[in-house]
């Protein structure tokens, strides 16, 4: 398996005017919601002020200056972290082993970052108006464990993180613009970092924590189609498949016919060749639509990385969706990332490649079990998997840098490394969980008493092959 071999800079399917680059170019530029022009993405820095010279009197760092980092610093609970200004003296020298070094290069930076150090921490970063070394994960690690536990700051601080947090709406049509932002950068970019078997983009499962990438991506698969008992002649939907992997699994393994829906163009057109290239087209339809107009009924439900794209308010209307489709003795599966409190997903990434995207605690997700009567079999939290995940991803990626700097430009390398180094940290710090939840309706008995079926060794492929 793995991804077609194709022209280089040619995109078929309908974008034959636009070459690869341009494309995935115009699908990066895109967010409209966050008022940010295709040209000036990452920055909403309109110019990269040059950096002044000595003896500029806008060069001077001032006593304002240095006090703006010291309560930037108790905001964030005083991490073990250097930081230096565009004159190069280090404000906090007092700090013994740090864990990185930064330097702001403008007093704009310095600002921006001191007013929501969430949000444009990333933008200074990418654009180059703040200089870090150090270990990424490291730090980011630091950060947010020193950030729960600092104080939460006064009205004006809420205001500002209130700011920076509005909200990114999910309809039908912001839905497409949102999910292109993400997935439509193209195929070839995502083959160099995720697993070579299915494409997953998602939390693998790692029953043993020195298993491949592809091990534990195949082996998630496992679990899932383990948790929803399929078996031969059942008729599974599918919401947000992804590049299809998991339905051409569960029919490949389990011999059930899927209905899967999405509404990355991109996806579904990689999705659909490769049922057709494994003789899957029979069991498997791809269908390019939002996960609203789903229709039929089938005796398994599943939705594996889509709720985050789907927005609290949607939920009941979700849950509505899986009590139209799902049979009385059906089975569903929703996995997601998730919080154990409510907070919107950290601002950078909604805002600069994440547009949309929240995470639920799983007292916001009983909004769409409850209304509908749905009783939950399994909760399992798989954050440590996750972060197992990311570290295959981040060490695949920065192998390939050149590619993708060739792909894309050298801002987007750095916030795609930003972005998985932030992810990593939040799952191995706990900022960010992993939920699968299985859930079926109140009145179905014929379930089994027990997890056994998980991890019995039914399947000569798993988990010794794994």
């Amino acid at each position: 398996m793995g991804l077609e071999k194709k022209q280089p800079g040619v995109v078929s399917a309908g974008h034959d005017q636009l070459t690869t680059q341009e494309r995935r170019r115009k699908a990066w530029g895109m967010n409209r919601a966050a008022g940010v022009t295709s040209r000036n993405r990452i920055g909403i820095l309109q110019q990269r002020p040059s950096r002044l010279k000595p003896g500029h009197p806008f060069a001077r760092v001032n006593r304002l200056d240095r006090w703006l980092v010291h309560a930037m610093l108790k905001v964030v609970g005083h991490p073990p972290v250097r930081i230096s200004l565009w004159d190069g003296v280090v404000i906090n020298d007092d700090v013994r082993q740090p864990v990185a070094s930064l330097q702001f290069h403008d007093r704009m930076a310095l600002l921006k970052t001191m007013l929501d150090p969430e949000l444009h921490f990333g933008d200074m970063f990418c654009s180059g108006r703040l200089d870090f070394s150090g270990e990424l994960v490291e730090f980011l690690q630091t950060i947010f464990r020193q950030m729960e536990n600092a104080e939460k700051g006064g009205p004006f601080r809420r205001l500002i993180i209130w700011l920076g947090h509005r909200r990114i709406a999910n309809s039908l049509s912001r839905a497409r613009d949102n999910i292109q932002h993400h997935y439509d950068l193209g195929n070839d970019f995502y083959s160099l970092w995720l697993d070579e078997e299915a494409m997953q983009y998602t939390c693998a499962y790692y029953p043993r924590q020195a298993l491949s990438l592809e091990q534990a991506q195949q082996a998630k698969l496992h679990h899932i189609c383990r948790k929803l008992q399929l078996k031969p002649g059942d008729t599974v939907v599918e919401a947000g498949c992804g590049w299809g992997g998991l339905a051409r699994f569960m029919a490949r393994h389990y011999g059930v016919k899927v209905t899967a829906y999405n509404i990355s163009k991109e996806q579904v057109r990689y999705a659909r060749e490769q049922a057709r290239r494994e003789g899957l087209e029979e069991q498997v339809e791809y269908v390019l639509d939002d996960y609203r107009n789903i229709s039929g009924q089938y005796d398994a439900f599943v939705s594996v990385g889509m709720l985050e794209h789907v927005g609290a308010r949607d939920y009941r209307q979700l849950g509505e969706v899986i009590r139209r489709c799902l049979k009385a003795e059906g089975v569903g599966l929703i996995h997601t990332i998730g919080r154990n409190t409510p907070r919107p997903m950290n601002a950078w990434i909604e805002r600069r490649i994440f547009p949309g995207a929240y995470p639920p605690t799983l007292r916001e997700m009983m909004d769409i079990f409850e209304p509908n009567n749905f009783s939950l079999q399994d909760v399992e939290n798989l954050r440590q998997h996750y972060a197992l995940t990311l570290r295959d991803w981040l060490q695949r990626y920065d192998r390939h840098e050149e590619q993708v700097e060739a792909m894309m430009d050298k801002e987007f390398v750095k916030a795609w490394r930003l972005y998985l180094a932030g992810s990593l940290a939040a799952f191995t710090s706990g900022e960010l969980q992993l939920f699968q939840v299985v859930f079926t309706f109140a009145g179905n008995n014929s379930l089994p008493r027990s997890r056994a079926h998980l991890y019995e060794d039914s399947d000569p492929e798993w988990p010794r092959k794994a």
